[in-house]
Parts: C-alpha cells; sequence; structure tokens
C-alpha cells in the first residue's frame, strides 16, 4: 500500500513539474510580449514632449498633468475590470483590452490640443485597466505559490525590455514624415496599431483556465490545479469566512499593500516620463541618440531583476529584498541631485535598478497573504491605488519645472518615500491571518519565490 501511495504521488509531482514547464514556455513569453507592446503604448508620450510643445503648444505642466490622467482613468477601472475579467475569462477579456488600448494608442496621432491629449491619456488609462492585475491573477489559477515569484519576475522583465527597446525604436520612428503627418504621429499611430494586429494572435493562443489547455495532458491539468486548490484550501482553513469589502478597506496589511506599491511607482514614472528630457540636458543630442541613451538604465534593471528573483528565492525574505532594493532606488535618486547632467543620468541607471526589482519583488507578498476567493479584486485594488502613483510623480515634476526651472525638488521626494517604503514593508505579511474560529493548519509555500 506504502508504495502504492508513493507511485501515485510521484507520479502527481513528475505531473505538476511538466505542466509548470509547459505553462512556462506557453504562456510565459506571449505576456512579456503583451506588456512590452502595453509599456510602450503608455510611456511613449516622452520621446515627443519637446514635439508636442512645439507643433500642439503643450507647456511642462499640461505634459505632466496628461502623462498623469492615464492612472486616473487606470484606477477608476482598475477593479471593475478584474472582477469582468473573472466572469468572462482571461481569453476575452485580455484580448478586448488589448485592442481598445491599441485603437486609443493610435488615436493620440490626431490630437491637436491639450484638450484632446487629457482626454486620450485618461481614456488609454480606462482601456489598460485591469491588464496587468489580470495577468498577477491569471499566474494564481495557472501556477502554484512557489512558481509565481520567479514568473512575475520574468513577466515585469517586459517593463523594462519595453524601456530598453522604447527609445531607439521611437527615435526611428520620428524620422518619418509623410501624408501630412509629422514624425511624433506616426510614432503613436504604429505603436497602437501593431497592439491592434497583436490581438489576432492573443485570441488562438491564449487559454482561461488550465482544463481548457489542450496542450496539456489530462493528467498534467488535474495536478496543476490540485495544487493550486490544496493551496487555498489552506487559506481557507486559515482563514473560513470570505472577507466583506468593507473589511478589507479596514485591513491593515491591504493598507500598507497599497501604500508600499504607491511609493514604488513614485519612482518608476517620475523616471520613465522625465528620463528623455534629463537626457536632452547632456548635450545637442538627436531625436536616436536621446532614444539610445534612454535604453540605458534599464539593461542593469533587467539583470538585478532576475538576481534579486533568483537570491529571494534562495533567502526566503521577501520583506528584506524589497527594502534592499528601495534602498538602492533611494541611493540612486539622491545622488542623481548631486552632479552634472551625465553624473545624474549615471545616478538614474543605478537607481532603476532598484526600482524595477522592487516592484517585482512587492507582488509576492500580497499573493501570499490574499484569498484567492478575493485576491483577483485586491490585486486589482492594490494596483489601482499605487499606480495613482504615476498620476502624482509627472503632475508633481511638470509643476516644478514649470515653476522652477528644475525638478531637483521632486528628486529629493523620491529619495525620501523609496526610504519610507523600505521601512514600512517590514510590517507587511506574506502569510494569510489566522482566523480565531479556524483549526490552525500551517498554508503551503506561496509565492515566496
Amino acid at each position: 500500500m506504502n508504495t502504492s501511495n508513493t507511485r501515485v504521488s510521484d507520479g502527481a509531482d513528475s505531473a505538476l513539474l511538466s505542466a509548470v514547464s509547459k505553462v512556462k514556455r506557453h504562456v510565459l513569453p506571449l505576456f512579456v510580449i503583451m506588456f512590452i507592446v502595453n509599456y510602450i503604448d503608455r510611456v511613449n508620450i516622452g520621446f515627443v514632449r519637446s514635439h508636442m510643445e512645439h507643433d500642439l503648444g503643450i507647456g511642462a505642466a499640461a505634459y505632466g498633468f496628461g502623462a498623469g490622467l492615464f492612472f486616473i482613468g487606470y484606477a477608476l477601472f482598475e477593479v471593475p475590470s478584474n472582477m469582468l475579467l473573472q466572469k468572462v475569462g482571461a481569453r476575452i477579456w485580455l484580448t478586448r483590452i488589448m485592442f481598445t488600448w491599441g485603437i486609443v494608442a493610435a488615436c493620440m496621432a490626431f490630437i491637436q490640443n491639450e484638450t484632446h491629449f487629457y482626454i486620450l491619456r485618461f481614456l488609454l488609462g480606462v482601456a489598460e485597466a485591469g491588464f496587468f492585475p489580470g495577468v498577477i491573477y491569471y499566474f494564481t489559477r495557472w501556477l502554484p505559490g512557489v512558481e509565481r515569484g520567479k514568473a512575475i519576475a520574468i513577466f515585469l522583465s517586459g517593463s523594462a525590455i519595453a524601456s530598453l527597446i522604447s527609445g531607439p525604436l521611437s527615435g526611428l520612428l520620428l524620422q518619418i514624415n509623410g501624408l501630412g503627418m509629422h514624425g511624433w504621429q506616426w510614432m503613436y499611430f504604429i505603436e497602437g496599431m501593431f497592439s491592434v494586429g497583436l490581438c489576432a494572435f492573443v485570441w488562438f493562443w491564449l487559454d482561461s483556465k488550465p482544463h481548457d489547455a489542450k496542450w496539456l495532458t489530462r493528467e498534467e491539468q488535474d495536478a496543476l490545479v490540485n495544487a493550486i486548490d490544496d493551496e487555498q484550501r489552506a487559506r481557507e482553513a486559515a482563514n473560513p469566512i470570505k472577507a466583506s469589502l468593507g473589511k478589507l478597506l479596514k485591513d491593515r496589511q491591504i493598507i500598507l499593500f497599497c501604500l508600499i506599491y504607491f511609493f514604488i511607482q513614485l519612482t518608476i514614472y517620475a523616471a520613465t516620463f522625465w528620463l528623455p528630457s534629463i537626457i536632452k540636458k547632456m548635450g545637442d543630442l538627436s531625436d536616436i541618440q536621446v532614444g539610445l541613451f534612454n535604453s540605458i538604465p534599464w539593461l542593469p534593471s533587467i539583470i538585478g531583476m532576475y538576481a534579486f528573483a533568483s537570491l529571494s528565492a534562495k533567502w526566503k525574505k521577501q520583506q528584506a529584498w524589497v527594502a534592499v532594493a528601495l534602498l538602492i532606488a533611494a541611493a540612486g535618486m539622491f545622488m542623481s541631485t548631486t552632479g552634472s547632467p551625465i553624473f545624474a543620468f549615471v545616478a538614474i541607471c543605478f537607481a532603476a535598478l532598484g526600482f524595477k526589482s522592487a516592484s517585482s519583488l512587492f507582488w509576492p507578498i500580497p499573493q501570499a497573504y490574499l484569498d484567492a476567493r478575493i485576491a483577483a479584486g485586491v490585486i486589482a485594488l492594490i494596483n489601482s491605488v499605487g499606480n495613482l502613483g504615476g498620476f502624482v510623480a509627472p503632475t508633481t515634476f511638470g509643476l516644478l519645472e514649470q515653476h522652477t526651472g528644475s525638478i531637483q525638488g521632486g528628486l529629493y521626494g523620491l529619495t525620501a518615500t523609496s526610504i519610507i517604503a523600505a521601512i514600512i514593508v517590514f510590517a507587511a505579511r506574506n502569510t494569510p491571518k489566522v482566523s480565531n474560529a479556524a483549526t490552525v493548519i500551517t498554508p503551503a509555500p506561496a509565492a515566496h519565490s
């Protein structure tokens, strides 16, 4: 009997390992490509700021406000979008998200004034709402907890890869002129329509649930679903009563998650939207040269994300690794205020390694804490509140530059918020809270990688 049980167990383990390997090969490359395209359509305005100012009269304050409006639309529609993904399935909803953001991104080519700029940036946020947390939630239904941290790091590398290639790509597209359109218009239109074209592949390649995946055997499907269900049963045993929305909003841990992610996003989007402007202060550079320089900081950040993911998998102290990454970001932001534009650029390269790594290291903490019954909505809530940092940072930097001629005060602020986040992350739990009414069961390890 024991021998038989051992064989069954070994067979299930083998099927699970095979399933996880197939999921990574089949799903992860697609999500990385989608995130690259998504990120380029979101941040490409950084490369055409001077062109829009020249052609449309959009100044620093208006640019910063418009850049940030994206995140207001994103935050307002993030939670309902992710809840709809749960209802209609990832295949339909993620394809819909990509199609609508591509259309809106392409329409940016036809803006004529600040009002058009504001409206389309807001609508782009509405269109994209639900993509990022939808993918994070997708991982909770397709990968066991111990695999999610590495999967998230690979997925988030898409934003770093996008930052790496968006500069040279945008610089080349800006050289196109014709049919009555300027280079910046062609850049918006081509990058937006590429997203629309990619939707057809997403529709045919993506599956909503493991049991829909014909590229998994029945044994692999069952092993994957059973492993994830076992983790969820452990959470339910620890906390058998599903929390209400009102209770969730009062949960100290969820408030902490929102705050930490908000501070991380402040730094990411301040650097993303204003780095091309910092680079232009280094000398008389062409659009292509600015684009090439803009790609440099993101290369060490990609290496750092993988390195930190490996270290956190080996020494499972997730909060400590997030804190280390945040302190690196703080040091880089502070150093960027102390020297020439070239030194500032080098310092931001250092900071990018920290804040990009902090973003990927952060998500396994709330994932491991949350009950799968409410994970989709709460992940969307954390992401939407955190992404408000994408509104605050560029708006503040735009006002600072317009009124003082410098963004140095903003860089000091980012230094301080990164240090604060590094301290409070130690108060964040990455294990579910045990209900008094529950039988205490040690949960399966989840998302420590």
